[in-house]
Parts: structure tokens; sequence; C-alpha cells
């Protein structure tokens, strides 16, 4: 095992203002700072971190290793799902995670050496930083970037864990190479890790104590983005823990993860205004069928931070090729000259079916009354069912390149900023949480949590107030002291107002998720509150879910992770095999040669060659 000494670039200014001043010149330019040649500890010469300058050198220097693992956080999570299948242009590399093989020690992407980077350089800054600190107005000074850092290190380990199942463990920073060994810490699985950060590491006490504020620097953009948007809020990850962490039936659990994600939904703007679903869609206009328009396509990418704003969490990228961090992810799914015209993931006959299957939902008033009509299902362009596709996912064929070859050009607009006239502008950050899949989270937890008459309605016609207390309360009455803790005020000044296209109101703000695509779902025969029992009716609107999740978050990074969910939690290892079998569509299934029934498929192989080797 081959370990790097320290070097430790200090980088002292007195002044907050101008040391913000500073990173915000340095960090867009090629004079990179924080380029530290060592995955040790940014700054290991301080016993405490109890100035400024310290801290926030030490926790930027935090969210530029988490540019490290960006990509992988996507093309993991992607890559070996069901809506992706091998492009012409993919590498060896991505090759074997996306076809399941025994991904080997050379494989770039086989590296959890960089997420230990990441750990470890947290764990030095939990370890010291000063959050009993407190300013002039006694308000403490570093407990908001402490709490901020927590969060970080329960992400990446999640993630880790996520990715290679059962790994090393360990919470104190480790500071020279002798402690290194990976022989020497205990490893734990994905559950018992997410229980431990749920349960034991503080993070619930940190996200209850309404003096944590999250840092800001002075609003001030770090790498060209709103410094809000770097970090990850605590009730967000807390959900994600509890998701991962409750068994099958522990409803208890399950609750905890669904009033997580609620926290977070209302406290976001503050108690003063509401953080709606929005009503963002991608719609037909007319019943020629020749009309469809979007308001959807600038939410992803975006670093928007107001009040409506989608994004709600990115991992930077560096903006230029020739820099150490540049996001692949642009050239992996779009056609363009880095990769001689051929993508290296398109999306997959699976997707396209996905897709299809829907049933469009058009409700508009011809003349006196409201009439409800379907989009016709042989619509080219895969514009047939769920508009949600064709909005972020276009090719053009027989183009021809500068040597005359015949390509077909692919487009995912998710990693597309814009288009001016020298060509797209393709985005470098990595989008790792936003508005919608809180919703979508919240609505798995509540359907687990014995509630999938709650979840049914996030996905058909949204919810406030009015829809818990008329449409939800009187299928649980016995759980309404539970249910009227979730409030999601009807004010039509700053609350909760449900989209009806045959209201007036003009400030409209919330609807179902499946509207996002589908049309107006209330009105939707196709889209109706499965029966049975409740267990039944459980894992029907799970499998609504996991239909909603494919439809709104292709090629974002969800998938197979969502899918491993399912299939863990209902003891089934069927379930993840038919669904990443059916990647081609379900008449060319199976597509994998490997037995995705074992478990031990599901994660990576653990690099022995660089364990925790820094």
């Amino acid at each position: 095992m081959t370990m790097k000494t320290f070097n430790i670039i200090k980088f002292k200014i007195t002044s907050l203002s101008v040391l913000i001043f500073v990173l915000s010149m340095v960090l867009v330019s090629c004079n990179k700072v924080l380029d530290v040649d060592s995955n040790y500890i940014i700054d290991a010469d301080n016993d405490h971190l109890n100035n400024a300058t310290d801290t926030m050198y030490s926790a930027t220097g935090i969210l530029k290793k988490l540019q490290v693992i960006g990509d992988r956080t996507v093309l993991f999570g992607e890559a070996r799902g069901d809506l992706v299948d091998l492009g012409t242009g993919i590498s060896p590399d991505l090759q074997e995670i996306a076809t399941f093989s025994d991904v080997s020690d050379e494989n770039k992407y086989n590296n959890p050496r960089d997420y230990y980077a990441v750990i470890n350089n947290c764990n030095y800054y939990i370890a010291k930083a000063d959050t009993a600190l407190k300013n002039s107005r006694n308000q403490y000074v570093f407990l908001g970037e402490y709490a901020a850092i927590k969060a970080i290190r329960a992400w990446t380990y999640m993630q880790l864990a996520m990715a290679y199942g059962e790994v090393p463990f360990y919470t104190e920073p480790i500071l020279n190479a002798s402690e290194a060994d990976v022989t020497k810490y205990p490893r734990k699985s994905l559950k018992d890790i997410c229980r431990y950060f749920l349960n034991e590491d503080g993070l619930q006490e940190l996200a209850n104590n309404k003096e944590v504020v999250y840092p800001s620097y002075g609003n001030k953009n770090i790498w060209n983005i709103p410094a809000k948007l770097l970090f990850i809020p605590m009730n967000v990850i807390l959900g994600d823990l509890a998701l991962w962490a409750a068994d099958g039936n522990d409803k208890a659990t399950y609750l905890k993860a669904a009033q997580f994600y609620y926290n977070y939904i209302i406290e976001r703007n503050g108690s003063d205004y509401a953080y709606p679903t929005g009503t963002n869609r991608s719609q037909w206009m007319n019943t020629e069928w020749q009309g469809m328009a979007t308001s959807l396509r600038s939410q992803i990418p975006s670093t928007e931070t107001g009040r409506f704003a989608e994004t709600i969490t990115v991992i930077p990228g560096d903006s230029l090729e020739t820099w150490g961090n540049y996001s692949e992810l642009p050239n992996i799914f779009n056609t363009n000259k880095f990769n001689n015209n051929k993508p290296g993931l398109s999306p997959s006959q699976r997707l396209l079916d996905i897709s299809k299957e829907q049933y469009y939902c058009h409700y508009y008033q011809p003349r006196n009354d409201w009439v409800v009509t379907y989009a016709p299902k042989n619509l080219r362009g895969n514009l047939s069912g769920d508009l949600r596709l064709s909005t972020w996912y276009s090719t053009s064929e027989n183009m021809v390149d500068d040597e005359g070859n015949r390509y077909t050009y692919q487009r995912i607009y998710k990693y597309v900023m814009g288009e001016t006239n020298s060509g797209l502008s393709q985005s470098s950050n990595t989008t790792i949480y936003r508005r919608t899949l809180i919703y979508l989270r919240m609505a798995e937890a509540l359907n687990r949590a014995g509630y999938p008459r709650f979840a049914f309605e996030i996905l058909s016609t949204g919810v406030n107030d009015n829809v818990i207390n008329n449409v939800i309360i009187p299928e649980y009455p016995e759980d309404a002291a539970i249910l009227t803790q979730f409030k999601f005020s009807t004010s039509t000044q700053n609350g909760y107002v449900i989209w009806n296209p045959e209201s007036s109101l003009q400030n409209q703000n919330t609807q179902g998720i499946h509207s996002r695509g589908s049309g107006y779902t209330p009105k939707n025969e196709y889209y109706t509150m499965p029966t049975g029992t409740l267990e039944e009716q459980i894992e029907a609107v799970e499998d609504l879910i996991m239909t909603e999740e494919a439809l709104e978050f292709a090629f974002e990074g969800y998938r197979f992770y969502d899918i491993m969910r399912v299939s863990l939690r209902r003891d089934d290892p069927t379930y993840l095999s038919n669904v990443i079998q059916a990647r081609k569509g379900l008449d060319n299934s199976p597509c994998l040669s490997v037995d995705l029934t074992d478990k031990r498929r599901w994660f990576l192989n653990w690099n022995n060659q660089i364990g925790l080797g820094y």
C-alpha cells in the first residue's frame, strides 16, 4: 500500500470578507488554491479550528474533494439501472459497471479511497471545530458549518455503502500513514451505517436545533454557484438514512423518514412561505397533438435559489476540461466532438416503454363544458404517453460530421445548460437533490408507514390541508393525530394552492407529480388509487412511485438504488433482477448474463489495492 506524506498548504487571511472575495475569485480561475496534494487532511497543523479562515478553508476543501466522486454518484446509480443502455461510445470501465461484471482494481471508477478522502477530512473538521464559540451577539460561530460537514460525512458514507455494500467504518481522523491500514477498521453494512448516522451521530439533535444555520459565506458564489446549494440539508439526509435503515415492516422508521422530508419542505422557506411542488409541466396545448409545450426544461440543471427553485444541492465540477474535476457526464450522455459523436449511455427500450405506457389526460374546455380526452398512442418522437421523456431527450438522425460520416445526434437536456450561437452550453455540475425528489421520497416513506392514500395523493392531486382532512384522514381515522402533523396550509396567499384548470386562481402552486408529464391526473380514469387489502395497496402504490421515479429522474443517478431499496425491503431479489433484466424491453429480456438474484452482484468489488490508503 503506497502512502503519500503530508504536503499541507497554509492559507492565512485575517478577514473573513477578504477570504470570501479571494475564494470567489480564485475558485473560478486556473489558479486553483484548494488543489491540495494530500488526501489525508487539508490542514492538520491546528489542534483546534476556531477562526473563520481555517474553518472556511477546511469546509471548502471538503467540497473540493466531493467533486471527485460527483460523476460516480450518477453513474453507479444510473448505468446499472434499467433506464439506460450501453451506447456506442461506452468506455470499458463504464461497461464493467453497467453489465455487473467483476469490476477490476484498475477500473478508474473503482476507487473507494476518493470517498475516504472526503470522510477523513470531515472527521478531522468534526473533531477539531470549536462548536461552543459564540460571537458578540451570543450566536454560535461554527455550529452551522459543523452541522453541514456532519451531513456531508453521512451522505458520503451512505454513497460508499450503497456502491460497495459492507465497508470499513471509522469516525476519527486518520493523521498518519500507520493508521490507514484497512484491516484495523470494522466493516459496517449499508443498513448499519445508516442506523449509526440516524441514531448515534447527533444529526437529529442538530436538525432540531433552531440555532443551527448553515453557512452562506456572505451570500457569495463559490465555483460560480451560490454557497447554499453546496451543502446537504440535514433533514434531507436524515430522511434518506431512515429510508435505508428501515426494515420492510418498520412503520415507525418509515414515518420518521416522512417527517424528516416534511420538515425540510416546511422549513425550507421559513414559516411565512410555502415550498410547494410547483405547477411546471410538459403539456399538450391542443387536440391536434402537435403543440407540446414545457416549463420543465429550465429547471434541470439550474443553480436558481429562489423560493420555488427546484435545485437543492449540487456538486460543482470544474468548468474547463483541462482542470482536474471536469464532469464527464455531458460527454457520456450527449453526442459531441469530445466523444466522436458516440455517447456512452443512451435511453433504454424499457424507459421508452415505461413512458409510452402512460395515458396522457388532456382536460380542456372546447365550448362551455370541460372535456377529457387522451392523447393517442401512435405519436412519433416519444410523444405518446408521458411527455417528460421527450422534454429531456431528443435525437436527430442522419447527421453528418466533418469527415462525411453519418451519425445519430443524442441530446439529454439534463446535462445541457442552454444553447448559444456557438452550440450547446454543457453543465459542469452534478445535481444530487432537487425538490421533486423530496416529495417522491416522502411519498415512498408515507406509503411504507401505512398510508398509501397519502402517497397516492402526492402523485395524483398534490396535497394541502383540505386533501389531508377530506381525503386522507377518512381512510385512516384512527391515525388522525399523526396525519394532522403534516400541515400544508390552504392559504391562497402563501399556502399550498392545488392546480385546477377550471379555477381562476392565479397563484396555484401545487400539483400531483404525475401531472408533470401526463396531463391532468385528477381526471385520469387510468390513474386511480389501487384497491385491495392495505398490504396490497402499499405494494401497488410503491410500484406507481417507482414508475414515477423513472419518468421524472431518468439519467440522474437514482434508479438502481431505488430499485435495490425496494428489493431489499420486500426481501425479494427477483424484483431487482426482473427490473434490470428488462433493460432492452420486456420482449428482449433477459439482457444480462449475470445472476442478479445473487445480492453480491449488486455491489462493486472492493478494490484491495487501494483500501483506505491515501
